[in-house]
């Protein structure tokens, strides 16, 4: 079940509270990795190993213990009662779409336990809850992701000059602290991509009908879905399949996306900042890979110009860093928020510029970062502070459109580009704030969206929200 859909069950769950009073619950387990507590100082890996331990965490319909409510247990109130309110879950579904209120709340936020879990992966939080893995379903269709906890801390951004693998745009080295936050598993896959890239005939369908038109007064609610693809040899030539990450994504679609599954699910995703993505990847490790300095174990870890087979790969396949998180070196490389800058991280100096929600806002289309290697680079690519810019110019040159597409790139290195998915323990509450994470950034982005979509027909703009999929089954 997934969490929007849990909500849309709200109302049934606490009818069946007020008639049952009598509790029920339902678990299955799901392979986990320990955590350390948050807020505990960070172990040295040169010195210490991570003593925790892959196990099992409690899962309840995606989030672990929640509890359930029976739906057998015997009434109290007569079943007249009973009938009409059930009548009232088919026959008013517009009541059920509401926002869930403290009345009808059933689940706690999603990663989120009030009790220590006896084993698995958990962040301990100052307030004595547990940040813990989740999954969730995209509403209206059958793809799945699934996210991990990320203790918050402190590490060394970049490389030391002191190795001899070291490119001038990885330093010089800064210690950055970093918030608690979830992050996607594995990388975004074909199988959850294409629901968005589905829109694009969806909000063509409904501007049709005139039905879920966009507005000033809901713009702030719609979405720039990708154009379709008019050949797409190129796309899917190195792996097409549900479970392959997607790739030739611009860092635009990838937000664009992010704000998808915002708006369809109630909570707050993002793409990483390059500290965000640097510090998850080495999981309190300081050497060139999370594994050590030899890169000769890398093909343990990673899909890369060596073992890649020249395409791109299920996603999980290899393993995990200590942390749990797959893919972070090779297969496909990963968009970040910032800026690319050539110099590195030496700008960073005040105390907003250390901490690890700050990135390097874009002031021109490109270059952006992106960060991990991919299938078709070298082991070098895939180091853990190895950075690689975007090339909007080269990355295109295969596409005749004018302007060419803000969503898709044609050329490599871009067959290997997709993203990750981040979720921070505290979301920013102002919506403007939010915004400026989905958003094109620069006028060019912007004026070439438009010119696409309301000039040429090519993409499209609708409105996202939880009774979408609904929508979608009735066009």
């Amino acid at each position: 079940m997934s969490i929007a859909e849990s909500r849309r069950g709200n109302a049934v769950m606490m009818a069946r509270y007020l008639l049952t009073q009598q509790p029920q619950a339902t678990c299955s387990t799901e392979p986990t990795r320990g955590r350390r507590p948050y807020g505990l100082p960070l172990q040295d890996p040169t010195t210490a190993h991570n003593p925790l331990h892959r196990t099992g965490t409690p899962v309840i319909d995606g989030v672990p213990k929640v509890e359930q409510l029976s739906p057998t247990a015997r009434p109290r109130f007569p079943f007249a009662f009973s009938a009409a309110f059930f009548c009232l879950q088919f026959f008013c579904p517009l009541f059920f779409c509401l926002p869930t209120s403290p009345l009808f709340a059933q689940d706690a936020a999603p990663g989120i336990a009030t009790t220590q879990p006896a084993e698995g992966q958990f962040v301990e939080l100052p307030d004595g809850t547990f940040m813990v893995p989740y999954e969730e379903t995209i509403p209206g269709s059958k793809a799945v992701f699934k996210m991990v906890p990320i203790p918050g801390g402190k590490f060394l951004l970049g490389s030391p000059d002191t190795d001899n693998l070291r490119r001038e745009d990885e330093g010089p080295q800064v210690e950055i602290a970093v918030e608690p936050f979830w992050m996607g598993q594995y990388e975004v896959t074909w199988g959850e991509y294409k629901r968005f890239m589905a829109l694009d005939r969806t909000f063509k369908k409904f501007n049709q009908n005139q039905v879920r038109t966009v507005d000033d007064s809901n713009r702030i609610d719609a979405v720039a879905a990708p154009s379709s693809l008019y050949d797409s040899t190129f796309t899917f030539d190195a792996g097409g399949g549900s479970n392959q990450p997607c790739a030739t994504v611009t860092q635009f679609a990838s937000k664009q996306y992010t704000k998808f599954l915002s708006l369809l699910t109630g909570e707050f995703y993002r793409l990483p900042t390059e500290s965000e993505w640097e510090y998850a990847c080495r999981a309190d490790t300081t050497t060139r890979f999370y594994f050590g300095d030899d890169p000769g174990g890398l093909e343990e870890h990673a899909w890369f110009l060596d073992n890649s087979d020249d395409e791109r790969h299920v996603v999980g396949e290899l393993a995990a860093n200590p942390w749990g998180l797959h893919d972070m070196f090779g297969n496909v490389g990963e968009w970040v928020l910032d800026a690319y800058e050539p110099a590195g991280h030496g700008r960073r100096k005040t105390p907003e510029q250390l901490t690890g929600s700050w990135y390097l806002p874009a002031t021109t289309a490109g270059p952006r970062v992106v960060r991990g290697g991919s299938w078709e680079l070298e082991a070098v690519d895939c180091r853990s502070a190895a950075r690689m810019a975007s090339d909007e110019k080269a990355w295109k040159i295969e596409d005749p459109n004018i302007p060419k597409s803000p969503w898709w790139y044609t050329d490599s290195p871009a067959t290997g580009v997709g993203f990750r998915l981040l979720r921070p323990l505290s979301p920013p509450a102002d919506r403007a704030v939010r915004e400026s994470f989905w958003q094109a950034d620069v006028p060019t982005i912007i004026a070439d969206v438009d010119q696409r979509i309301q000039h040429e027909g090519k993409g499209a703009l609708g409105l996202v929200d939880p009774a979408l999929p609904a929508a979608m089954k009735d066009k």
